[in-house]
C-alpha cells in the first residue's frame, strides 16, 4: 500500500484535505467517494512533501505539531492497547480519528513498519523531530517488559506535565513582551511622525532650547534620516549573538549567565530541576537502566551547564558513587533536592521521591511566576508610560515657553 495526500470537496461543500493508505490513486478516489468527497487533487506522500517544500503554507506553519497532540495521541493509544486490541489495530484506529495531518501521515508511515515487522521504537526512531530521544527509549523498555500500555499512559502524563509547564512559562512572558512590542512602536511613530513636525515650530524661534528638548530632537533625526542604519546594526547584532550563541563557549557563558539573573535565573533553575526529576523518575519507572536514563535526561535540561553536571554524575555514578554525591558537589542543583534524591536512594525509593521533588517544583514555578507577572506587569506600564510622558514633557515645555514669550 502506498500513502497519498488529498483534497477535495465533501457533500456539504466544503473543503477538506487529509492522508490516506491505499493501494493506488484511483482506489484512494474510489473510496473517497463512497465517504461522500469528491476529489481534486490526489499526490503520492513523497511527491506532496516536495510539493509543500516549494511553497509557504502558512496554514502549516501554524498547524505544527505540539507537544500536547503527541500526548494525546500517546494516551489514547495506550487505552487502547490496554482494552485488549493489537498494536497494528490500535495505531489503525488511532489514525482514522487523528485531525492533525503532520502527525497522522507520520503514525501512517510507522503502523505500515510496524506491519511489516520492524519494533515500534525502531519505527518511531525515523521521526526524531515528533518522537524525541526519551519517547522512543521509554517505548522500547515498555516493548521489551511487556508493559508497553502501561508506558505509554505513563509518557502521556509526562508530555502532558511538560506542556502544561511551557505554557506557564510562555503565558508569564507574553504578556511583558507584548508591552515592549507596543511601546516601542508607539514610541517610534511619536519619534517618525509628531516630533519633527514639533521641531519644525521650534526652529522659527530663535529661543535656546532644554537639553531634553535637544536630545529628543537628536533621537527624531536618528529615526527619521538613519532608519535604514539603525535596522542593519539591529539585524548585525541579533546575527552575530546568534552565531557567538552557537559556538560551545558562547553557549556556555550565555546558559551561565542565564543562571545567575535575578528573578528570570531562579525560575530557569526550578524548571530545569523539576524537568529533570520528573524525566528521570518517568525513564526509571519505565525500566531504563539509570546511566541511560540520565544521558536521556541530560539532553531535555536545554542549559549546557547543567547538563555538565548531569554527565559529571554519570561517571561518577559509573565509578560505583551515588547519584546524590556529585549533584552535590556541583552546588548547582538546591540542597534541598540533593538531600531528597540521597533518601530516596537509600530508601529504595528513588523513583517516587524524583517525581516528588518534580511536584514540589512545579508548585514553587506557579508561585514564582505569579511573582514575577505581578512586578513584570505594573514595570512595563511605568516603563512604556514614562517613556511616552518623558517625550510629551520635551515637547510640551519648551512649547509654553514659546507661548509666554509671543504674549
Amino acid at each position: 500500500m502506498a500513502i497519498f495526500a488529498y483534497r477535495g470537496i465533501n457533500a456539504a461543500g466544503k473543503k477538506v484535505s487529509g492522508v490516506k493508505d491505499a493501494e493506488n490513486a484511483k482506489a484512494l478516489r474510489v473510496v473517497l467517494r463512497k465517504d461522500g468527497v469528491l476529489v481534486t487533487e490526489v499526490l503520492e506522500e513523497s511527491q506532496a512533501r516536495k510539493k509543500s517544500a516549494r511553497e509557504i503554507d502558512l496554514k502549516k506553519l501554524l498547524r505544527r505539531i505540539t507537544t500536547l497532540d503527541v500526548a494525546v495521541a500517546t494516551r489514547q493509544l495506550a487505552t487502547l492497547l490496554k482494552s485488549g486490541i493489537p498494536l497494528v489495530e490500535g495505531l489503525t484506529a488511532l489514525i482514522e480519528q487523528l485531525e492533525q495531518p503532520d502527525l497522522k501521515l507520520a503514525l501512517t508511515q510507522i503502523r505500515d513498519r510496524v506491519n511489516e515487522g520492524t519494533s515500534l521504537n525502531e519505527a518511531l526512531k525515523a521521526h526524531p523531530k515528533i518522537f524525541n530521544p526519551l519517547y522512543v527509549n521509554m517505548v522500547a523498555a515498555g516493548e521489551s517488559s511487556g508493559t508497553l500500555d502501561s508506558v505509554l499512559q505513563r509518557l502521556a502524563e509526562f508530555l502532558e506535565a511538560q506542556s502544561k509547564l511551557s505554557n506557564k512559562v510562555f503565558g508569564a512572558l507574553a504578556y511583558p513582551m507584548f508591552m515592549v512590542v507596543f511601546g516601542m512602536g508607539v514610541i517610534s511613530v511619536m519619534m517618525v511622525a509628531v516630533v519633527p513636525k514639533v521641531t519644525a515650530i521650534f526652529e522659527n524661534f530663535q529661543q535656546a532650547l532644554p537639553w531634553y528638548t535637544r536630545l529628543l530632537i537628536f533621537t527624531s533625526h536618528v529615526f527619521t534620516g538613519y532608519w535604514w542604519l539603525l535596522i542593519l546594526s539591529v539585524t548585525s547584532g541579533v546575527i552575530g549573538f546568534r552565531r557567538w550563541l552557537a559556538t560551545a563557549d558562547g553557549r556556555r557563558r550565555w546558559d551561565l549567565f542565564v543562571l545567575q539573573v535575578p528573578v528570570f535565573g531562579k525560575l530557569t533553575l526550578m524548571v530545569a530541576v523539576s524537568r529533570f526529576a520528573r524525566t528521570l523518575s518517568t525513564l526509571l519507572k519505565s525500566g531504563v537502566p539509570l546511566l541511560s536514563a540520565l544521558e536521556i535526561t541530560r539532553n531535555v535540561l536545554g542549559n549546557t551547564e547543567l547538563m555538565r553536571v548531569i554527565e559529571e554524575a554519570r561517571v561518577s555514578i559509573r565509578e560505583g558513587e551515588s547519584i546524590a554525591a556529585p549533584l552535590k558537589r556541583s552546588k548547582r542543583f538546591p540542597p534541598i533536592v540533593t538531600h531528597m534524591i540521597a533518601i530516596g536512594e537509600r530508601s529504595g525509593q528513588l523513583e517516587e521521591m524524583l517525581e516528588n521533588v518534580a511536584s514540589a517544583y512545579d508548585s514553587q514555578v506557579d508561585a514564582q511566576i505569579g511573582v514575577m507577572t505581578a512586578l513584570l506587569e505594573p514595570m512595563m506600564i511605568i516603563l512604556v508610560g514614562g517613556m511616552s510622558g518623558g517625550i510629551a514633557f520635551a515637547i510640551l515645555i519648551p512649547l509654553m515657553q514659546i507661548n509666554e514669550f509671543v504674549q
